[in-house]
C-alpha cells in the first residue's frame, strides 16, 4: 500500500511540475463570455516578455487574433483550445507584421486554418521576411462568424505602419494589439517601426471609433484596466516632437 501511495504521489508531483512548466509558456485566461486571452513569452532585452493574443469561440469554430510569440506554443495552443471547447480554430487574423503577431501564420495555414492580414501588413511581411497570410484584407472589414461580428479597423500608423485593431461593437471589446500599451507600462515599448508624429492622432482615432469599451486588450502586459487607451495617448503625446 505504501509503495502504491508513494508511486501515486510521485506521479502527481511530476505531473504537477509539468503542468506548471506548461503554464509558464502558455497561459489561457477567460475574458468574458466566449472570449479568451492567450499569453506566451519570449526573451527581450534580457527578460521574458509576455505577449497577448485573443480567441473567440463561435458556433462555427474558433477565431484567433494574432499568433503566439513563442514558436513552441503554436500547436499547444490549438490542442488547448480543442480540449477546452471541443472546437477547431478556423480563422486567424494578425494585427501587424511583427513576429509576435504573424509568427504562426504559415504554421496555421498548413493546418487548414484561414489566415488573414491587411494588404499593407502583407507588403511589410514580404519586405521584412516575416510569415505571410493566405488571405488579404483590402480595407476596414466587418466579419461575421457564427453568432458574432467584429470589425477590423486601421486607425493610422503608430506602433507600426500597418497596425490594426479589432472592435466588437456589441460586446464593447477592443482588441488593440501592440498599438495599445498596458496602463502599467511606463513607455511605448519598441519604436523601431513607429510613427512618433502620428501616434497620438492614431490613438484618438481609435477612441472616436471604439466608444466606451468595457475591455481593452493590449499586445503586452495587463488588460484589466480600460484606462490603457488614455494612458497610451498620454505617452504618445509626450513622444511627439514639439513644434
Amino acid at each position: 500500500m505504501r509503495t502504491i501511495t508513494a508511486a501515486f504521489f510521485l506521479l502527481f508531483f511530476v505531473n504537477g511540475i509539468d503542468a506548471q512548466s506548461r503554464d509558464t509558456r502558455l497561459r489561457i485566461t477567460p475574458l468574458t463570455g466566449a472570449f479568451y486571452i492567450f499569453t506566451t513569452f519570449n526573451p527581450y532585452k534580457g527578460a521574458l516578455v509576455p505577449a497577448n493574443g485573443m480567441y473567440l469561440v463561435t458556433n462555427d469554430g474558433v477565431v484567433m487574433f494574432d499568433t503566439p510569440w513563442d514558436t513552441t506554443q503554436f500547436q499547444p495552443l490549438l490542442d488547448s483550445i480543442k480540449n477546452r471547447h471541443n472546437k477547431n480554430v478556423v480563422m486567424c487574423i494578425a494585427t501587424h507584421f511583427h513576429e509576435d503577431r504573424t509568427g504562426g501564420l504559415q504554421y496555421y495555414a498548413q493546418k487548414g486554418i484561414k489566415t488573414y492580414t491587411t494588404v499593407r501588413t502583407d507588403e511589410l511581411s514580404k519586405e521584412k521576411g516575416m510569415k505571410r497570410a493566405e488571405f488579404l484584407i483590402q480595407k476596414d472589414t466587418v466579419f461575421r462568424i457564427g453568432q458574432y461580428s467584429f470589425q477590423t479597423y486601421f486607425p493610422g500608423p503608430g506602433h507600426a505602419p500597418d497596425n490594426i485593431v479589432v472592435w466588437f461593437d456589441k460586446e464593447k471589446i477592443l482588441y488593440g494589439g501592440c498599438l495599445i500599451k498596458s496602463a502599467n507600462d511606463s513607455d511605448l515599448g519598441y519604436l523601431g517601426d513607429a510613427d512618433v508624429k502620428k501616434y497620438a492622432t492614431t490613438i484618438r482615432n481609435v477612441q472616436e471609433k471604439c466608444k466606451k469599451p468595457k475591455y481593452v486588450i493590449p499586445g503586452h502586459g495587463n488588460w484589466t484596466n480600460t484606462k490603457s487607451l488614455d494612458h497610451t495617448l498620454q505617452m504618445a503625446q509626450q513622444l511627439a516632437p514639439k513644434n
